[in-house]
């Protein structure tokens, strides 16, 4: 039997939905990337309706194409259980039943952080990298993802670690470095205190920093003293894409 080669991903965000067909061998955009603003609210009907206009945007030549949708929440058996700068009503929401009932289609739907590392996995800076990878988004807040040995450990939450006495994405987070005023050198004390205990509880094998301040990695990962790799993520805006799209037809779904 002849492996998918191609699928759609599309990326929710608080402020834009994108999406894109995926070159399933080489992490390749095969269309334009479609990006549509996120719906003021972020209520579910109209962040699916808006999802709908994009997937027929891209499936116009080739309905029969698997399709990821990744979101910014905790994703339990097809519920969202979390939400991320969208509307409260997605949680506890059946949101991959409503996705394939207004799409007339089945997806695959899972958290955007776990589609971003599992991209990174499959196609960046993690590319055939054995063992335990955490992977790390630092922006409004902090997103992890786990995958050992090429298959995805859904849902961590490792940004909520508690040190000091609070939960320290507060402290550590891009959006924190930006309302403390922090110098690079003062925000890698930070992230010194917080990866230092990733590496103490997990041990990985790699880590991985993604975020749109990753682009800055020169600034502040070579401050860092860790005994594990760290290296800047690879594919930074389309991770999500990328990564849902793969998902569609991964061996660990």
């Amino acid at each position: 039997m002849t492996a998918q080669a191609t699928a759609i991903g599309i990326d929710i965000g608080g402020t834009g939905i994108k999406g894109a067909v995926i070159d399933l061998a080489t992490g390749d955009l095969l269309s334009e990337r479609v990006k549509l603003a996120t719906p003021a609210g972020g209520k579910p009907e109209d962040i699916v309706e808006t999802t709908k206009e994009i997937l027929e945007t891209l499936a116009a030549s080739d309905s029969t194409l698997p399709v990821g949708v990744c979101f910014p929440a905790i994703v339990r058996n097809g519920m969202t259980m979390s939400a991320a700068n969208v509307s409260k009503k997605w949680i506890g929401l059946h949101a991959e039943e409503l996705f394939e009932k207004t799409l007339g289609r089945d997806i695959h739907f899972v958290n955007d952080a776990d589609a971003a590392g599992y991209a990174e996995s499959r196609f960046g800076a993690a590319k055939d990298t054995p063992g335990l990878v955490v992977m790390t988004t630092l922006g409004t807040g902090i997103g992890t993802a786990l995958i050992y040995n090429g298959v995805l450990i859904p849902n961590a939450e490792l940004g909520h670690l508690e040190i000091d006495g609070v939960d320290y994405e507060t402290k550590a987070s891009y959006a924190a470095k930006e309302r403390d005023d922090l110098s690079w050198e003062r925000w890698a004390r930070r992230l010194q205190k917080y990866y230092s205990r990733l590496e103490a509880l997990l041990s990985p094998d790699l880590f991985i920093v993604g975020g749109g301040v990753s682009k800055s990695y020169e600034e502040y990962l070579p401050l860092l003293k860790l005994g594990t790799p760290i290296l800047p993520a690879t594919h930074r805006n389309n991770a999500g894409i990328l990564g849902a799209a793969a998902l569609a037809v991964g061996t660990d779904r």
